[in-house]
């Protein structure tokens, strides 16, 4: 069975304003700061800093030397889950209407 803890951990961190959204912008080519602030519809520049920081913090994101943003390994092994989740509510929202 799937630890609890792990799964609340992760809950918490997605949870929190920006990150989904974040994560979304970065899982194409790396992204400047200034490039994904304004991807991400002008986010405050200390929000998406802390963001970014903590993303960094969980191994999800990190800067290439051309101090662009871009996810890691397990960043892009999140991102597969939300691109499947983004299908599936696609598919759902086809299926309300």
């Amino acid at each position: 069975m799937p630890s609890q803890h792990a799964i609340n951990d992760l809950l918490a961190l997605l949870g929190r304003r920006w990150v989904l959204r974040v994560l979304w912008e970065l899982r194409g080519d790396p992204l400047p700061f200034r490039r994904l602030r304004a991807a991400c519809d002008e986010v405050s520049t200390s929000v998406l800093s802390q963001r970014l920081r903590e993303l960094r913090d969980e191994g999800l994101v990190t800067q290439t030397d051309d101090d662009a943003y871009t996810l890691t390994a397990d960043g892009r092994a999140l991102g597969d889950q939300l691109v499947a989740l983004s299908a599936w509510a696609t598919a759902r929202s086809a299926r309300r209407r």
